[in-house]
């Protein structure tokens, strides 16, 4: 807060540095999932339905499925959970007159419009924006609360994000055994009844949804080929379903339990590095044992049958056990990493990034569809799943040596600082000051 009381945005000399090196690491994790999104129709969580089930793919699927599907989404959960508590934690100031809470729901709804935006015009279905505008206006409540209690309620909310899974798995099952009995009856040429030609028909649906046909993946590639207005059109359903559906389904609660886990992680210091270099070890090797453990069990599981549609929704009840496991130990390694003071330059390199988070997120949507749609190379549906990761490289290393540099000259990526004028009602200062018009303001004695 300001000397005169208006609440005025986070400087960089305020700045939680591992909480940026964090963030850093978690957005390029993210692309290495969404990237299959991207490029590749249906086939984020099976690789046999495109992409290529074998060989090199089949290895990228195991090596992201072990060790990334759901942590670098949960470590950026966690940390927006904690931003939450930092944000709303700076006394009792105010902006123009407005209070801390007004400027948090202020911030919030911005980011609400943005994921729209990002969604619908900007064309990712799989983005994230929207789901933590919505969750964080519930979040927001819980912010006072210790950290024992915070875990608690994040342990509460993904057992009846696993209770729905498993509720999930039973009538799809169900439904399967129902089908087949009631198809071999068909077969043998006797009548079946209404329940059994529903079950026939339930089940078909399903199938036809998971794992589609290729004449089906071939009309999916020929519409993302069309012009930016086409695609628009084409993709408005399966944008509508992501943000209603599929968030109050699946997306509410997992994003809700991280957001109260972070503002916990961050309370006791974990976060910030305070801990000692034992603590993180042994959270890293508890987390790993479990979350290694359980992740290999589900990998080797669907392997083993296929990508079986019921194996896959068997696993589904121990996804929220191995993901959230796999995240602390590996938020536990990052620290041990910042505590090490090794690799300086990647360190700071990543927290320009993590700095930047919400303009690289933005950018790694405009360049991957720039690639893969039709109003850009085409290359949607055109290449197999492993040759994905030499685009995902490229951004990577386009991202870690651009976004250092911005910030040498400017305050904040372009987005942020969009998002902080919207916030704080004001515009706010963007390009950083001439060092050596800062050297002479300090010798005349003024204030820079």
């Amino acid at each position: 807060m300001s000397p005169t009381g208006i609440l005025t945005p986070t400087g960089n000399e305020n700045r939680i540095s591992s909480l940026d090196i964090i963030r850093g690491v978690s957005l390029c994790g993210i692309l290495l999932m969404n990237i299959t999104g991207f490029g590749l129709p249906h086939a984020y969580l099976d690789p046999t339905v495109s992409g290529g089930a074998t060989g090199h793919n089949l290895t990228v699927w195991w090596t992201n499925s072990m060790f990334f599907e759901g942590t670098m989404r949960g470590m950026f959960t966690i940390l927006f959970g904690a931003g939450i508590i930092l944000f709303t934690g700076r006394s009792t100031g105010s902006i123009n007159g407005v209070s801390v809470t007004d400027a948090y729901f202020r911030r919030i709804l911005w980011l609400l419009l943005f994921g729209i935006i990002h969604c619908y015009l900007l064309l990712w279905d799989g983005e994230i924006l929207y789901t933590y505008a919505i969750v964080a206006m519930f979040a927001f409540s819980f912010r006072h609360w210790k950290p024992r209690q915070l875990v608690i309620g994040c342990l509460v909310l993904l057992f009846f994000a696993s209770a729905w899974n498993f509720k999930d798995y039973m009538h799809e099952k169900n439904t399967f055994e129902l089908a087949t009995a009631a198809q071999q009856k068909k077969d043998q040429g006797n009548a079946l009844t209404k329940k059994e030609e529903s079950a026939i028909t339930d089940w078909q649906s399903i199938y036809d949804d998971k794992k589609p046909s290729q004449e089906k993946l071939n009309e999916e590639i020929e519409a993302f080929h069309q012009d930016y207005f086409s695609i628009v059109v084409h993709k408005g359903p399966t944008n509508q379903y992501m943000q209603t559906t599929f968030f109050y389904r699946i997306a509410f609660f997992e994003t809700f339990a991280l957001m109260l886990l972070g503002m916990a992680l961050l309370k006791n210091g974990i976060l910030k590095a305070e801990k000692s270099n034992r603590y993180y070890m042994l959270l890293a090797v508890v987390g790993y044992s479990v979350g290694l453990a359980v992740n290999y069990w589900e990998t080797s599981y669907v392997i083993d049958r296929q990508f079986d549609i019921i194996a896959m929704d068997l696993t589904d009840i121990t996804y929220h056990v191995g993901r959230v496991s796999t995240t602390l130990a590996h938020i536990a390694m990052i620290m041990l990493f910042i505590k090490s003071e090794i690799l300086i330059f990647l360190q700071r390199a990543l927290a320009a990034v993590g700095q930047m988070a919400f303009t690289n997120y933005i950018m790694q949507t405009l360049i991957c569809n720039t690639i893969f749609l039709g109003f850009g190379f085409s290359l949607y549906g055109m290449l197999e799943r492993y040759e994905l990761y030499y685009v995902v490289i490229s951004v990577w290393i386009f991202q870690l040596i651009v976004s250092p540099i911005w910030l040498h000259y400017f305050r904040f990526g372009p987005l942020e600082w969009v998002w902080r004028s919207l916030t704080y009602w004001q515009r706010q200062p963007f390009k950083r000051e001439n060092t050596r018009t800062t050297i002479q303001m300090a010798r005349s004695g003024v204030q820079a």
